[in-house]
């Protein structure tokens, strides 16, 4: 399963804005380019999935996800936030690197539990979390998937 075909260019955003958890999650929903009714539905889904319990898995990284009748396929969207913000990861450290995943909630193909896996492996890595702050470009962070075979 590689990440790259669940993303593109235009879902990296590598200075995101924002200081809370709420603006960040709005910033990464913006990466989707929806409909301002999709963009609020999206939105109050990850608030509810976050509600349930943070994201964020330590070193930095958070993994927001929830399915959403705002897409018809499975999607996937990298933000950082150099410096990081509070997120109640499980490590209490402050997160810089999110990934987004969003999917339908008919999804059929039994891709989105995979791709979430896929995520956590890919940043296990200390040396792909260091470059992964290092990156200057959207195409950049596509050719570090693409050399993790991710």
């Amino acid at each position: 399963m590689l990440l790259r075909n669940f993303l593109s260019a235009r879902r990296v955003h590598l200075d995101l804005a924002g200081d809370s958890r709420d603006e960040i999650l709005g910033a990464l929903v913006g990466l989707f380019h929806l409909d301002e009714r999709d963009r609020a539905s999206l939105l109050r889904a990850l608030r509810r999935r976050e509600a349930l319990g943070s994201t964020g898995i330590g070193r930095g990284i958070a993994v927001p996800h929830c399915r959403s009748l705002a897409v018809r396929r499975l999607q996937l969207a990298y933000g950082r936030r150099p410096g990081g913000i509070e997120f109640g990861a499980t490590d209490q450290l402050p997160v810089s690197h999110f990934f987004l995943i969003v999917a339908p909630p008919d999804e059929v193909s039994g891709q989105y539990l995979p791709v979430l896996g896929t995520v956590a492996r890919f940043v296990r890595d200390p040396a792909t979390r260091k470059r992964l702050e290092g990156l200057n470009t959207a195409e950049e962070f596509l050719t570090l998937l693409e050399a993790r075979g991710m």
